[in-house]
């Protein structure tokens, strides 16, 4: 499914819902943002907000009083490497990344639609999420083309194989925890903008599909279903200088820290009550 169609798909479930509930039409937005990703991990351990790439959602708030707001996210967007730091080891990936979140919201400043409340405030936000990954590697095949392969099912670390049985497979579907500030203005009672700069911490260190060390093309050839395609996208360094191979054993990422991503997004909010006002109007007019 594409992207955009996933955005259709959750404000066709979620706002006939909250259309039924006029206390939350009231105190309710529809939060559109965009903007970019990037991720932090074993090819990229130097800065923060590296490589970008584009990342997008939807979100609905419902603001509980001055201070405190709630927001139910649904981002997609991509994150990726395309230089590895170190050289040699030449690895890369790039992966889209889904994610539905859960967050809570605090206003350093009274914020509201009221002539009585700041029009402008900076914010925190915390909370929960879940999201879905999928690394891939590019190569070239023996006909010149440039070629996308999955890397999770190639176990390039050996991943469930008996050579390794304490390295499972791992899962694409995880968790992660949003935490970061924001700035938010008000334009009117109707219509809010914000930019905001986010960390997901995550619980796994295979977001580019590296985190321990090389297994060695024998063992990969052998035991994994595609093992040519294995060993090759496990171990890179050839491409750079001809002939070299690490042998097993041999360090290929650091498994004692788990990788992140970050999204820095702009974003415009809409209120529900004025919005769903604006599409009965519509229909009466039709």
């Amino acid at each position: 499914m594409r992207k955009p169609g996933i955005i259709v798909l959750l404000l066709a479930a979620v706002l006939p819902v909250a259309a039924q509930r006029q206390d939350f039409l009231g105190r309710g937005e529809l939060v559109l943002c965009g903007g970019g990703m990037s991720y932090i991990g074993d090819l990229n351990n130097q800065s923060a907000f590296g490589m970008p790439r584009l990342g997008f959602g939807v979100g609905l708030r419902e603001r509980l009083d001055n201070r405190w707001s709630l927001r139910l996210n649904a981002s997609v967007g991509s994150v990726g490497c395309d230089h590895d730091y170190l050289e040699l080891r030449n690895l890369s990936f790039r992966s889209d990344v889904y994610e539905l979140s859960a967050v809570a919201e605090f206003n350093f400043r009274p914020y509201g639609p009221g002539g009585t409340e700041s029009q402008w405030t900076p914010y925190l936000f915390g909370g929960i999420g879940v999201f879905r990954f999928n690394p891939m590697a590019s190569y070239t095949n023996s006909e010149g083309a440039v070629e996308w392969v999955e890397l999770q099912p190639l176990c390039t670390e050996g991943q469930g194989t008996q050579a390794y049985p304490e390295r499972r497979q791992y899962s694409r579907l995880q968790l992660c925890m949003p935490f970061g500030m924001g700035v938010r203005f008000r334009l009117g009672k109707s219509v809010s903008v914000a930019a905001e700069y986010g960390f997901r911490k995550t619980w796994t260190d295979y977001l580019d599909d590296v985190s321990t060390t090389y297994v060695g093309a024998e063992l990969l050839g052998s035991a994994v279903a595609d093992g040519d395609m294995a060993a090759r996208m496990a171990d890179r360094s050839g491409e750079v200088v001809a002939g070299y191979v690490n042998a097993p054993g041999i360090k290929r990422g650091d498994d004692s820290l788990d990788d992140w991503y970050s999204f820095f997004n702009l974003s415009i909010g809409f209120s529900l009550e004025t919005l769903f006002g604006w599409m009965r109007n519509t229909r009466c007019e039709m």
